[in-house]
């Protein structure tokens, strides 16, 4: 059974079809069906179910491809452990909540000693986020804490205050009743710590409205449709500039921490290791 059998075998099935398959590994259509056959016929067995619209994996096909995952990871982990630890080079993927203020010189610092390794970045919320990194989807991920999980190992990146926004200089309680809040989607720890807080006023939002980047929440926020909550130091350039304006969040809530989380029990690649260090070298300093 070739390794890369088990590749296209799980590209089909995450697409459900032969054609985006190829497209994505860039093969012509015949050689991917011909692997999945060849594959079929060493195991003995079909492992989709196909009909018009594409491929649906069958009993025997999940089983495969939960074992196929593990075969495919123990390889990869197997690489890494013949690399050159003193020049680590290869893919980095590193996910990012889109607010942290000092991941822009943790990168450069990083690539400047490290210029051959790629760096790939995937921005989301902190759940999300914490559940790929679970799943070693990525290698590591800066989150909002606190997170506490039996399978991650953390490290504290910053401490800073969370603050409300909005348009208006002057800001009361009330007026998170009267004005839409405008928010990251669930899992967003600066909306937890928002939400907690309201909870505690017994303060009900009028309208939650949910946008997908810093920018559109922002500039939404400048254009008066609502009120939102960011990081201190995301926000400073647009209030230096008079765009919005921040305002106080009382204790327990409005500190928030950003943490750089790794799933303790996988293998630490020479680029994720490298990369940790770079963090705590900056911790020390």
């Amino acid at each position: 059974m070739d390794f890369n059998d088990l590749k296209i075998f799980q590209t089909v099935a995450a697409h459900g079809s032969v054609s985006k398959a190829a497209l994505e590994l860039n093969y012509v259509q015949s050689n991917v069906t011909a692997r999945i056959k060849l594959l079929e016929k060493e195991l003995r067995t079909p492992l989709f179910y196909r009909h018009k619209r594409g491929m649906i994996l069958n009993p025997e096909g999940k089983r495969l491809l939960e074992h196929s995952r593990e075969i495919l990871t123990r390889v990869e982990e197997m690489r890494h452990i013949f690399e050159d630890k003193s020049n680590p080079s290869g893919v980095l993927e590193i996910g990012i909540v889109e607010t942290v203020s000092a991941l822009p010189e943790i990168l450069s610092s990083y690539y400047s000693k490290y210029p051959s390794v790629e760096l790939s970045l995937k921005t989301g919320v902190t759940d999300h986020l914490l559940q790929q990194v679970i799943d070693m989807k990525l290698d590591g991920a800066f989150v909002t804490g606190p997170i506490r999980h039996t399978l991650i190992e953390q490290v504290e990146v910053i401490q800073e205050k969370l603050m409300l926004v909005t348009k208006g200089e002057t800001f009361s309680i009330e007026d998170l009743t009267k004005r839409p809040l405008l928010l990251y989607n669930k899992g967003c720890g600066y909306r937890e710590r928002l939400e907690g807080w309201m909870k505690a006023e017994g303060v009900i939002p009028k309208q939650i409205m949910e946008f997908g980047t810093f920018g559109t929440i922002i500039g939404s926020v400048a254009a008066g449709i609502g009120i939102t909550v960011f990081p201190q130091s995301s926000i400073s350039d647009e209030v230096a500039k008079g765009t919005v304006f921040g305002h106080s969040i009382p204790e327990p809530y409005h500190e928030i921490t950003t943490l750089f989380i790794w799933r303790k029990d996988s293998y630490i690649s020479s680029t994720l290791h490298s990369f940790l260090d770079d963090i705590m070298a900056r911790k020390r300093h």
